[in-house]
């Protein structure tokens, strides 16, 4: 029997909602036939901790997750505490730490799910997002001086690596090999504007395109890959961007496919010397915290998405498939789907035809 250590932090707003039904799946599809079992450990951090402490996570939260096999996240953030402390505290401190610099976001307009946009049909829309995860432009590099006077200056520096920027790159094209659909590999920067870092990410896509000849190739500059997603979304295969870029493209994309509770994200440690982390992309969504009426259909996709990260990629299948047949029979959905269903009853309804099947 195949057993995984498995970090659970479910975090803050609807965080700890979505994760139990990720927790639910887990759990339904251990034993029996597919020889799964999962051990969890669970860490409260977050707000509250923070309230409690004055930390997003003890000074020994690393070391404390480093013996994980993977780390499952739902969400951080709180109404009364400044974002940029709950993030650089708790989400980007594990994706630096454990390396996690190959962010991979896909994006599917499922049969039952209507888009936003007039005339796309089920499967127009299949494109996968490669983000680079740990530098760029949320790299904590900068500072402020004279603050509270007239000459009060802030530097944000962003900062691409050859290793980083290589990687992600790098990671895209074998990606695109494998999924063999387009053969289509899309570059976004800012290059005209940005003549340093942008410019080097150009050229180095330039020279990890030359290893994979039977790849079709195109960059865009950002605001005209966000016209084209929200216009010909279809025409996109794989994309790959900075930090800051393939955040915006994402949720972008996560729109037009129907809802921000289907977008799943996984941050992979691609050389598996860390644990790797996977969560849903739609944040704390505090307008609806508490209100048992969360998608956690996300976060069982990022599920499927660390089961086949660990090597059981049959149960990962199976997984998507569950979640392909609660969308198309539209029995049990929530609101933002247009059903009437709670965050439970869904995760109940794919634990269902996860046991029919």
């Amino acid at each position: 029997m195949a057993e995984y250590n498995l970090a659970v932090i479910p975090g803050d707003g609807v965080g700890p909602e979505v994760i139990a039904e990720g927790r639910k799946v887990l759990e339904a599809m251990a034993g029996g036939a597919s020889g799964l079992s999962f051990n969890y450990a669970d860490y409260p951090w977050g707000s509250d901790y923070y309230r409690e402490t004055g930390m997003l996570m003890p000074e020994d939260g690393i070391e404390q997750l480093q013996s994980s096999d993977a780390i499952l996240f739902g969400a951080v953030g709180d109404p009364n505490i400044p974002d940029h402390i709950t993030l650089h505290g708790l989400l980007l401190p594990m994706r630096r730490r454990f390396d996690q610099g190959v962010c991979i976001r896909p994006s599917y307009l499922y049969p039952g799910v209507a888009s936003p946009l007039a005339g796309k049909k089920a499967g127009d829309i299949d494109l996968v997002l490669f983000r680079e995860n740990t530098e760029g432009e949320y790299a904590p590099v900068g500072g402020r001086l004279y603050g509270g006077t007239p000459y009060e200056t802030v530097m944000q520096t962003n900062v691409f690596t050859r290793r980083g920027t290589e990687r992600i790159i790098r990671a895209a094209f074998e990606y695109c090999v494998r999924r063999n659909k387009m053969m289509k590999v899309t570059s976004v920067t800012k290059s005209n504007a940005q003549s340093f870092g942008m410019v080097f990410w150009d050229e180095v896509f330039q020279d990890v395109a030359t290893e994979f000849p039977q790849v079709e190739t195109e960059s865009l500059l950002v605001d005209r890959a966000c016209m084209d997603l929200v216009r010909w979304p279809e025409i996109f295969d794989v994309m790959v961007a900075s930090n800051l870029f393939a955040d915006i493209l994402s949720d972008i994309a996560a729109v037009v496919t129907g809802s921000m509770g289907l977008a799943p994200s996984a941050n992979i440690n691609p050389e598996k010397e860390h644990p790797s982390m996977f969560e849903p992309v739609h944040g704390a969504a505090f307008d609806i915290t508490g209100k048992g009426i969360a998608n956690p259909l996300a976060t069982i996709s990022a599920v499927a998405m660390m089961l086949d990260h660990l090597g059981e990629s049959t149960s990962a299948q199976k997984l998507d498939e569950a979640v392909a047949r609660c969308l198309n029979e539209r029995r049990v959905l929530t609101p933002d789907l247009g059903g009437t269903a709670t965050t439970g009853q869904v995760g109940d309804e794919v634990v269902r035809i996860l046991r029919e099947t």
